[in-house]
């Protein structure tokens, strides 16, 4: 692959001619918006519930992953991941704490990687996610080695006023909503927004990486009263049923007691406030799109929107995240790559988010560290029929337990283990995407599948192994 460091080539090849020219292109600028807690709740991915115009029309611009997987359903984790290419057991971060400067200090970062090349980076709002030092208190890393410019954003005293209540009471801060009062500048994402349309007029000349972390519809769910107008009560669906053959683990989480007492109106509730933020993100990513089309920008800047991992809703009788189900394993991706074939197009080809980083390597000319253990999207791109990856792995720790989980075409198999004792497997699941897409039966004792159940736990194990 050729590499350049002030220009990449495009070759062009003349039908008529039979003849090939290269034109030179200044380097690509990146676009790359984050959104906390996004799952496929969109109009993009089939849901005809959540009003979502300007990602929608993104992903009819762009390809839109439908199998793109994280490596680990919690922010931390999951952005360490993205931002190094490495997964979650070479980085070493695997919760909320751990900041991942700490944990790997010499690590190269994908924006670290453009500045060093000249680009202009910076980062408004949650990128690198927030650890906690020494006493205890959260941090916002400013992390000078990947930002020129790195800044976070408060609500107004406006914006943090409104109706709303915790639906889980005082003790459980994190499950309350509030439709707050003001307009979107009152909210950290308005704010968001409106800085990165400034920077994009001011470096539209220069080679930028713009990180964008939009929080909504992370917890707590807070957006402008206009965006939970959008959806009344008493028009939400709800999710029925639960999962028959559920691991011991999961069946103990205390929450998952307490959020099956919930009445239709408080679950109700939460959708509309999940829904509210994903609304609200949804307009200041339209202000951004916006703004590359007025600064004649789309056809010099690649566009990565993704969320860092998916999100229950009630599937599983559950109303969070850190499973590996389906429903929390795999999240929205959609990338705008100027001059690519299959653009307009969907793909379902497997996916995972640390692919990300040698991709934007590759469509840069850059040569990125060693050891990265993901691969370049861009032949899927060019090619959404492409089957992509084998499978996609996925890790979470709940506790002293430990889930492993492989994704295939068909299938999904999960093993628990403790940390005690990883290699003793205490329960597993299989399920089937062919006949149950929801998975609500886990099908792993079933003696008929149990060289399928092998296979897959080969391959699970195969590549514990590798990472570890």
């Amino acid at each position: 692959m050729l590499r350049f460091t002030d220009s990449f080539f495009v070759v062009i090849l003349l039908a008529n001619a039979g003849t090939a020219t290269a034109v030179d292109v200044p380097r690509p600028n990146v676009l790359f918006i984050a959104v906390d807690d996004l799952r496929t709740s969109l109009g993009t991915y089939g849901d005809p519930t959540v009003r979502s115009p300007n990602i929608d029309r993104l992903a009819a611009r762009g390809m839109r992953f439908d199998r793109a997987y994280c490596q680990y359903p919690v922010c931390n984790p999951s952005r360490s991941s993205f931002l190094s290419g490495l997964r979650p057991e070479a980085t070493g971060v695997l919760d909320n704490k751990l900041p991942l400067r700490q944990a790997m200090p010499d690590v190269v970062l994908l924006p670290e990687l453009f500045r060093k090349q000249g680009y202009f980076t910076a980062s408004l709002g949650k990128i690198i996610h927030a650890g906690v030092d020494t006493q205890g208190r959260r941090v916002f890393h400013q992390d000078p080695r990947s930002w020129d410019d790195c800044r976070n954003f408060s609500p107004t005293l406006t914006g943090e006023r409104g109706e709303g209540r915790s639906l889980l009471g005082p003790d459980e801060p994190w499950c309350r909503w509030l439709a707050a009062e003001g307009d979107d500048l009152d909210q950290p994402d308005g704010q968001i927004a409106a800085e990165a349309v400034k920077l994009l007029e001011a470096h539209r000349d220069t080679p930028f990486f713009m990180a964008v972390g939009f929080h909504k519809p992370h917890d707590p769910f807070i957006a402008p009263k206009k965006y939970f107008d959008l959806y009344p009560l008493d028009k939400l669906p709800l999710v029925s049923g639960d999962a028959a053959g559920f691991p011991e683990v999961l069946q103990a989480i205390p929450s998952r007691k307490r959020f099956a007492s919930w009445t239709d109106q408080e679950r109700r509730e939460f959708e509309r406030a999940y829904y509210a933020g994903i609304s609200f993100t949804d307009a200041q990513i339209g202000k951004l799109l916006d703004a590359l089309e007025r600064l004649d920008l789309w056809e010099r800047t690649i566009v990565v929107l993704l969320g860092d991992h998916g999100y229950h809703l009630g599937q599983q009788g559950w109303w969070n995240k850190v499973t590996v189900f389906e429903t929390c394993a795999r999240a929205p991706l959609i990338v705008w790559a100027p001059g690519t074939k299959g653009q307009g197009k969907p793909t379902r080809g497997i996916v995972e988010f640390l692919d990300l980083y040698p991709t934007l390597a590759d469509f840069a000319g850059i040569t990125p560290p060693a050891g990265l253990e993901g691969r370049s999207l861009r032949p899927l791109l060019d090619d959404p029929s492409l089957p992509g990856k084998p499978a996609a792995f996925t890790l979470v720790t709940r506790g002293k337990d430990i889930g492993r989980s492989i994704r295939t075409d068909r299938w999904r198999y999960t093993e628990w283990s403790t940390a005690a004792s990883p290699t003793s497997i205490v329960a597993s699941e299989l399920y089937d995407h062919e006949r149950d897409s929801e998975e609500t039966r886990n099908l792993a004792g079933e003696s008929s599948l149990r060289e399928t159940v092998a296979d897959l736990a080969n391959q699970l194990h195969a590549h514990a192994a590798r990472a570890n």
